[in-house]
């Protein structure tokens, strides 16, 4: 990892809930110590409004972020990659840690539905962080 901070990549499919969502909890509970990104193979247009709502809840607000396309570069300047069921679409680089986290897609469901899926999500950022910092709670 980088000297300065390490910097993570969140990719999903959509990159409209589940990315989106690990995202905004490690920026949040990082406080800036973790450059952080998401992305996605085929992005949506918008952000799915049941996770945005699902983050509210939970004191996060994701109302103004976009989507973004799954790009080499960021996969290439990430430390970590951490993938949410976009398969075989995500490039390999030797030297970088890559994860893959098995989680339910939020997509089409209400904010009843994405809670659980949410409250994993923080549980295994929660993780994340102490693997990038070991030592440091």
């Amino acid at each position: 990892m980088t000297a300065t901070k390490p910097s993570v990549l969140f990719v999903c499919v959509h990159n409209a809930g589940r990315s989106q969502m690990a995202a905004a909890f490690l920026a949040n509970l990082s406080a800036g110590q973790v450059e952080v990104r998401s992305a996605g193979s085929a992005p949506a247009d918008s952000v799915n409004p049941a996770a945005v709502e699902a983050m509210r809840e939970v004191g996060i607000d994701m109302s103004a972020e976009v989507p973004k396309v799954l790009s080499t570069a960021a996969v290439e300047t990430s430390d970590v990659v951490i993938t949410m069921g976009c398969g075989d679409t995500c490039p390999i680089f030797p030297g970088k840690r890559y994860e893959d986290w098995e989680l339910e897609d939020p997509a089409g469901q209400g904010v009843e539905a994405v809670r659980p899926i949410r409250d994993e999500i923080r549980r295994r950022v929660d993780g994340l962080i102490e693997s990038l910092f070991p030592g440091a709670a």
